[in-house]
């Protein structure tokens, strides 16, 4: 499909009329998509999905991420970082392809960076630094970081307390805490991530983001991950985003509309999209 301008009306019920909604973390670059991503692109398009933000992984993620920010320049942003769980013993040289990308292109964001307790302690301290280090390249090439923090709020916090500087801009990616780590985020200045997890049954997220106000929110898929209800348990994808925006809206009492407009404002304004 290419360049090829899109131009479909949106198939779903839940019409956002002007407004147009902004997946600000999907991995649809990878092997999961390789079959469909024109599809996957189309049917984004079709339910008011009209700019999608690609977080990198590693070294090895990094072709297939620019392949698809170049195939469809008017949809996908490209970030570059390198994602927690790929840190190992050989992350500095990770974090020098990191660098040299970023001189290399345009690039709208440090991530999906962090620190990641959940599955596995042995490189947490190489974690820390390596998140350290891409905190200091995101001042330095004025671009906001995207914060990966599975069962590491506290210690991500550390970080950012220690690194802060004015300028230092971000979001706290696939947001899971409670409403105190949720002000703690928006008093450091950072948006919340909101995916398919607040639609959860149980998660508990529900009752943590009705409590937040919408302009401190922005919306993601964390494609193929996370898929929101009534899909979960199927791939994710980003047209799925929709049904994210329909919860937060309800949870906030406003319309679709509303808080399509709202969230896709603090996507753009924090990655300059």
């Amino acid at each position: 499909m290419g360049n090829r301008q899109f131009g479909f009306p949106c198939f779903l019920c839940l019409k956002l009329s002007q407004e147009m909604l902004i997946d600000t973390h999907s991995h649809i670059y990878t092997e999961d998509f390789s079959d469909d991503i024109a599809e996957v692109i189309q049917r984004a398009y079709e339910n008011e999905v009209r700019k999608i933000v690609l977080p990198n992984i590693d070294s090895s993620t990094v072709k297939k991420l620019l392949d698809l920010s170049e195939q469809y320049p008017q949809i996908c942003y490209p970030l570059m970082g390198l994602h927690p769980t790929s840190v190992n013993e050989d992350y500095e040289e990770e974090l020098e392809l990191v660098e040299f990308w970023l001189q290399k292109q345009k690039f709208y964001g440090i991530g999906e960076i962090g620190i990641d307790l959940y599955w596995d302690k042995t490189f947490v301290n190489e974690q820390t630094d390596a998140f350290r280090r891409q905190i200091r390249m995101a001042i330095k090439y004025d671009l906001p970081i995207v914060i990966h923090f599975r069962e590491s709020f506290n210690e991500v916090m550390a970080v950012l307390q220690e690194e802060k500087v004015p300028g230092l801009r971000g979001v706290f990616h696939s947001f899971s805490g409670t409403i105190e780590q949720a002000q703690q985020v928006i008093d450091l200045g950072f948006k919340l991530g909101v995916n398919g997890v607040v639609t959860f049954k149980n998660s508990g997220m529900d009752k943590v983001i009705e409590k937040v106000d919408p302009s401190h929110i922005i919306l993601e898929t964390d494609a193929p991950y996370l898929t929101p209800v009534p899909f979960r348990g199927k791939r994710n994808e980003s047209s799925y985003l929709i049904y994210v925006a329909r919860k937060v809206a309800e949870l906030h009492g406003i319309s679709v509309q509303e808080l399509a407009r709202r969230s896709s404002q603090n996507a753009e304004s924090l990655f300059q999209i």
